[in-house]
């Protein structure tokens, strides 16, 4: 089993409940393959590089996940099936991007909690 993030960019024109059940139609494949989603991130409505499709605009997700290097081709075909999607690219991440993403997830977690521990001292 490796570990990949993926990141997709969906079209702009798509409502907030629409934006999320698409995110949840492509976990929804990697778990019924086997696939064990490490962590989701909603990026929002970012502007693009350059027009796509006539879009100067979309919502960016990401997904990483662990999973047979098998079912990437699979996914990769959804994408390209699903007129939402603009854009998509899939990594295979190496042991030191796994370090490294972890450490960023645990300093946010971290800077996170440090607000709420602050203002009970504080109080």
């Amino acid at each position: 089993m490796n570990q990949y993030e993926t990141v997709f960019i969906l079209t702009p024109v798509l409502s907030d409940e629409q934006m999320k059940e698409a995110v949840k139609k492509y976990e929804d494949y990697l778990k019924k393959n086997g696939a064990k989603i490490v962590h989701r991130e909603n990026w929002g409505l970012r502007k693009l590089a350059y027009p796509i499709q006539k879009k100067s605009t979309g919502f960016y997700q990401l997904l990483e996940y662990t999973a047979d290097g098998s079912i990437i081709a699979g996914l990769e075909l959804q994408f390209k099936r699903d007129e939402r999607v603009l854009r998509f690219l899939t990594v295979k991440l190496d042991k030191h991007a796994i370090a490294y993403n972890e450490k960023k997830r645990r300093l946010k977690k971290e800077e996170a909690e440090k607000p709420k521990s602050e203002e009970t001292t504080n109080a």
